[in-house]
């Protein structure tokens, strides 16, 4: 019998809702070791993924140039208060304005090889497992891998 996402994802799926802040999303993934969230809206469809690479972003060189040379335009040679300085380095960014779409996806009957191969294909590091169009479980190339470990004659 083939090894299964239902076998294999992680569930319940953790998800965070489309107004969830930055830093509640850092917090969690470090807390629960994963390196990327489901966005759902309330009734648990999906409406993206978040990151890591998502949340850090705005830390790219390219980016912090950007910033600086649009606060150079702002100040206009003055000094900018510090409190003002302090507000615009707060991340008020949610999973809305950052998170990947569309995201691909798979259902609970997808088999491993079928898993592997949708993760190559489109070069994404965990797929959401829906059932009847909502969120309830997410796989990772580390479930496939740990599968696999388990039962290497699947290579066969």
């Amino acid at each position: 019998m083939p090894i299964t996402a239902a076998d294999i994802m992680t569930a319940p799926a953790i998800v965070v809702l489309p107004e969830t802040n930055m830093a509640e999303i850092a917090s969690l993934l470090a807390s629960k070791h994963f390196s990327a969230v489901p966005v759902c809206h309330p009734d648990n469809t999906l409406a993206g993924i978040v990151s890591e690479s998502d949340i850090l972003k705005p830390f790219r060189e390219s980016v912090r140039a950007r910033r600086d040379w649009w606060l150079g335009v702002i100040a206009e040679g003055e000094t900018l208060p510090e409190d003002f300085l302090d507000y615009l380095r707060q991340d008020m960014r949610t999973a809305a304005d950052v998170m990947v779409r569309p995201v691909h996806t798979a259902v609970e009957s997808t088999t491993l090889p079928e898993l592997a191969e949708a993760m190559i294909k489109h070069t994404v590091k965990r797929l959401p497992v829906l059932r009847d169009g909502k969120v309830v479980g997410v796989v990772s190339r580390s479930d496939l891998v740990a599968a696999i470990a388990r039962d290497p004659t699947m290579l066969l």
